[in-house]
């Protein structure tokens, strides 16, 4: 053996002894059940090193990448801490708040704390507090006093306005999760001015993807004396766990490109499609079901609720395919209006669109997707760390995961910005994606075809079904609609007066179409052929069971000639 492989030998024996783990950490026995019960062994590298230090009372600023364990690395030390001061002061009361961009990731921080609390719910109780119900309906989960608060920055402010929460005499730990998109998101004002309502000596905890200026603005208010943890220097995964591919391709390629990956089988397992816009994501749904491939959309226009129930059913693996937009509009929320310098004119950046947008939305920031293969950007985000939080829902938890974009020439300058940001920061590049466009030329009057049927209005129709869904399950609409059944009966009844044509043939592949390279991955017509002997099996099958044996008209005829019959046939 070489002195050098002797040397990383040796070096990877230390860090094997040096790890340590969770039972090494002084936690309390019911957490480590609840830890055994997630089937977590081993914590991972930011854990490891972020919760000694947390239990030790320290501020800390933590840097790592998307999918690597944070919100586990802070929650583990808050529930330790109120476990052990629960042991002296009984008194309840908020002692810890943690700050979220999004709704939605405010509610998967509560899921991950009850998990860990499976075990000690009693002492420790968690509430989230950022959907969009009224002030009043969460005054009384506030006033039992939960041992920690999970929120957005205004949602709290709002509270504290209200006179419904109060953080000055208790609050022990402020936790501030993904920090880099706080003042992105537009929270800056109402970020300082809660600053204002806590204690002058709290334990603080900054947990971020990337560290921007925003960043360290941050720590300037919020940390005393922080441990800066920069750990795996790569922001994404390497890759041999995450691969990255790149393809060229124009607005009407784009489109076929991605009816030909999917419906070929070539992208296979959950992915995450995503576009520049919300009239996009419906365009792009409408289209692909035209082939039969069904996909559900994200957006800012859905209400929370419905938000974290496609994500759940997502999770749960009710669909394959989610479209999701995150939007330019929404990252800067404050420059959504600008003045002109001549007339001093209000000028809106995205139109008719930025209607009924939630503020506070987002799908690829911090939200954790169960289980994604691939990440398509049908549209190239706009700005490098829009790409690693894009590209970060896949290859989390050290599963593989390969993230594809779609590039046109007017989205070349930020792809070029980002493979350079990329090259500099990991070993992992934008590969090209080795696909010839030509050998899909059959394809394309199918595409043609279905693009024609996707109307303005077709897209226009489906946001409106979206809305009139939800007022159908509307919770605070209910008891309008028993007073008045007459607009429930309208409302069910009314049809889409311009609905996008699905045309049956568009179905299936014939296999004329499928290039000679393919047809050994793909063959869409035996696999037709064997689902109709499986369906003409199952009816044999019940045929028998039910035994229509000797029923059957054509197998239990009897005829019997008769004499006056013989008689006729002589004559």
């Amino acid at each position: 053996m070489s002195r050098s492989s002797r040397l990383c030998a040796n070096t990877r024996v230390k860090m094997e002894v040096d790890t340590l783990h969770f039972h090494e950490m002084g936690l309390d026995d019911r957490l480590l059940k609840a830890l055994a019960d997630l089937g977590w062994s081993h914590p991972t590298l930011i854990q490891e090193k972020a919760i000694p230090l947390a239990l030790e009372g320290k501020d800390l600023l933590a840097r790592a990448r998307t999918g690597s364990g944070k919100t586990a690395a802070y929650a583990v030390p808050l529930i330790q801490r109120i476990l052990t001061s629960k042991q002296t002061v009984r008194e309840q009361q908020i002692r810890a708040l943690v700050l979220v961009p999004t709704k939605e990731l405010g509610q998967q921080v509560q899921t991950m704390i009850r998990q860990l609390t499976a075990y000690c719910g009693r002492d420790v109780r968690v509430a989230d507090i950022s959907g969009k119900a009224d002030l009043s309906a969460q005054k009384p989960i506030l006033m039992e006093k939960p041992d920690i608060v999970v929120s957005t920055p205004s949602r709290v402010q709002a509270h504290i306005n209200a006179q419904n929460l109060q953080l000055h005499s208790s609050l022990e730990m402020l936790v501030i999760d993904e920090a880099d998109l706080l003042f992105s998101f537009g929270f800056e004002a109402d970020l300082k001015s809660l600053l204002c309502h806590l204690p002058k000596i709290y334990q603080a905890f900054l947990m971020s993807a990337t560290l921007n200026d925003d960043v360290q603005a941050l720590k300037e208010l919020v940390l005393h004396n922080p441990v800066t943890l920069k750990l795996e220097g790569s922001q994404l995964p390497d890759s041999s766990q995450l691969q990255q591919y790149s393809i060229n391709c124009e607005e009407e390629d784009k489109f076929l490109l991605i009816y030909t990956l999917l419906k070929l089988g070539l992208v296979r397992g959950k992915t995450l499609i995503f576009v520049g816009e919300v009239n996009r994501c419906y365009r792009l749904k409408l289209f692909l079901e035209q082939f039969s491939i069904p996909a559900c959309v994200l957006n800012s226009e859905l209400p929370v609720h419905s938000r974290c129930h496609i994500i759940s059913q997502f999770n749960q693996g009710f669909y394959n395919y989610i479209i999701a937009t995150d939007e330019q509009g929404l990252e800067n929320p404050a420059g959504s209006s600008t003045k002109t310098q001549e007339g001093g004119k209000k000028k809106k950046n995205f139109g008719k669109s930025g209607k009924g947008k939630d503020r506070e939305y987002g799908v690829s920031r911090g939200i954790d997707f169960h289980n994604v293969s691939n990440v398509i950007n049908f549209d190239f985000p706009t700005s490098v760390d829009s790409y690693i939080h894009r590209v970060g829902r896949t290859a989390r938890a050290n599963n593989p995961g390969t993230a594809l974009s779609f590039i046109s020439h007017t989205e070349l300058p930020t792809f070029t910005e980002v493979e350079n940001a990329l090259t500099g920061d990991t070993e992992c590049v934008l590969k090209p994606y080795e696909f010839k466009m030509e050998e899909i030329e059959g394809f394309r009057y199918r595409c043609r075809d279905a693009m024609r049927s996707v109307t303005k209005q077709a897209v226009k129709e489906a946001r409106l079904k979206e809305i009139k869904q939800e007022l159908l399950n509307s919770e605070k609409l209910k008891t309008y609609f028993e007073d008045n059944p007459r607009d429930l009966q309208l409302l069910r009844h009314d049809k889409d007066l311009h609905p996008a044509v699905i045309k049956p043939h568009m179905k299936n592949v014939p296999d004329y179409l499928i290039p000679e390279t393919l047809k050994s991955l793909v063959n869409p017509l035996k696999q037709r052929r064997k689902k109709r002997f499986k369906a003409s099996g199952v009816m044999l099958s019940s045929f028998k069971h039910k035994n229509f044996k000797g029923k059957n008209p054509l197998k239990s005829f009897r005829y019997t000639k008769k004499r006056g019959e013989k008689k006729a046939g002589k004559s």
